[in-house]
């Protein structure tokens, strides 16, 4: 049985990452490039001209949530992200929760865009060499983009985080340049239905913002870079912030846009493929579209890679309180990656997309069934963090009224998606999936409490490093 106690070999490259490499992190993580091609038609299927309204609410929630997580990050540096921050906020046990749950969720979001990136990648390949098996290359794309993901990810965080950045900004450039030239083409600047809600209920507003706030999941990704970025105490916080608001306002301006340039049109934005691809082959700018379709191809790659590193230092953080085999917790000795848990969380998301591939499930269908089982780790993570942090603030006596509302505001935000993703029952197969979420997380804590009855003094070894962590 391992212990909490980090030896020197072990340790990641400590202060090389600078501000961007750690906002990459957490871009790479969300794919936002992603969204306007799968996710914004979908919010838009059930929230209509609301789109950009569930898009500017899930920013100003996950802003609140935001200061909660910086509660912790602002003192506290580590790999082990927000489940090191619900450990120290509300004790081990609720910790393994928060820590299982981040990691069924960094894993099964990976498999989802490994899906989303063989999808836009076939599409691609179908318009160069026509007709061909999409199950056979299907499987070829997936070994492909996962070997590469995982070469990166083992090589260098830095090498992975500048993939990311790079990829995703060509992307985004390249979106906001179709947007910008629909307006300019249309002159459209103000869309009366939408700003004045036309058709919008309250049901397909929540329903909408449900799937708006999966557009943002894994935005606290560059918490698992405590003890790789440089000024963690600084660096983080900053970059929690930025990430949300930078990709808060490309999502309302993108889902604005779409909408409008879509209002009327048969068949409408949630029934239309590629559909920034399609704006742009409207408005003149017909050569950006194979650079959109290959970004976003590129871009739910990216989200891949970003995943596996998330993911991946969860297990690293986990082995090192002996939640997980010693080997897990080694860092390479010429990279500085956790190299052993890389190619773990490589495999799992390998293992993942290719099931559903083989099962014969179609690639939108498996990125929306593991999305959704990923969603629920990220929100239960989410509240724990914000019901932990002010009891982490109590205990260190720097409780204030604000830190209360906050906390209160950011659960009650929160449940919004949560009971949206609840009830009302979704149908077949969309039904399981909570039972699914539930059981690989009950797996994972009846492993935790085996290992605590086995090994009694791993508890207390758990919360020395926890306070050990916090400045």
């Amino acid at each position: 049985m391992s212990t909490p106690e980090i030896t020197a070999n072990r340790s990641l490259k400590k202060g090389h990452l600078s501000f961007s490499d750690v906002v990459a992190q957490a871009v790479g993580t969300i794919a936002p490039s992603g969204s306007p091609a799968l996710v914004i038609p979908a919010v838009f299927a059930t929230a209509g001209n609301g789109t950009w309204l569930a898009y500017l609410f899930a920013t100003f929630a996950l802003l609140i949530l935001s200061l909660n997580i910086n509660v912790f990050s602002s003192r506290s540096a580590s790999p082990g992200s927000l489940y090191t921050f619900a450990g120290q906020g509300l004790g081990p046990f609720w910790g393994a929760v928060s820590g299982w749950s981040l990691l069924i969720a960094y894993l099964f979001t990976g498999a989802a865009v490994v899906a989303g990136s063989v999808y836009y990648f076939l599409v691609l390949l179908h318009q160069i060499a026509g007709d061909f098996s999409d199950l056979a290359a299907s499987v070829v794309i997936s070994l492909l983009l996962l070997v590469a993901a995982w070469y990166i990810a083992w090589k260098s965080i830095r090498l992975s985080t500048r993939v990311s950045l790079t990829v995703e900004g060509i992307t985004i450039v390249a979106i906001l340049a179709v947007v910008a030239g629909y307006f300019l083409h249309s002159g459209n600047w103000v869309d009366q239905s939408q700003i004045q809600l036309s058709g919008v209920t309250l049901d397909n507003a929540r329903l909408g913002l449900v799937l708006a706030f999966f557009s943002f999941v894994g935005f606290e990704s560059a918490t698992v870079l405590g003890h790789e970025a440089k000024e963690p105490l600084r660096v983080i916080p900053r970059s929690v912030i930025t990430t949300v608001l930078g990709i808060g306002i490309f999502f309302v301006l993108s889902s604005y846009a779409l909408v409008a340039a879509f209002q009327g049109q048969v068949p409408d934005l949630g029934k239309t493929d590629a559909p920034v691809s399609a704006l742009a082959a409207s408005v003149g700018l017909g050569f950006l579209a194979p650079v959109v379709s290959l970004g976003v191809a590129a871009s739910f790659f990216a989200s891949a890679l970003a995943s596996i590193n998330a993911a991946a230092r969860v297990i690293y953080a986990f082995s090192h309180h002996g939640i997980l085999h010693v080997r897990a917790g080694d860092s390479h000795h010429t990279n500085a990656t956790p190299h052993v848990a890389v190619s773990a969380a490589a495999a799992i998301v390998l293992t993942l997309s290719l099931t559903l591939t083989l099962q014969g499930i179609g690639l939108l269908d498996a990125f929306g069934y593991l999305g959704s089982v990923a969603t629920f780790g990220f929100l239960v993570s989410y509240v724990l963090v914000s019901v932990g942090a002010p009891v982490f603030l109590k205990r260190r006596g720097e409780l204030k009224p604000r830190h209360i509302v906050f906390s209160v505001s950011s659960v009650l935000l929160l449940a919004i998606p949560l009971f949206g993703v609840l009830y009302p029952v979704p149908p077949y197969p969309l039904n399981l999936l909570p039972y699914v979420f539930v059981g690989l997380l009950a797996a994972g804590l009846l492993y935790f409490l085996y290992i605590q009855h086995k090994s009694p003094d791993t508890l207390n070894l758990i919360e020395a490093d926890l306070d050990k962590a916090a400045a």
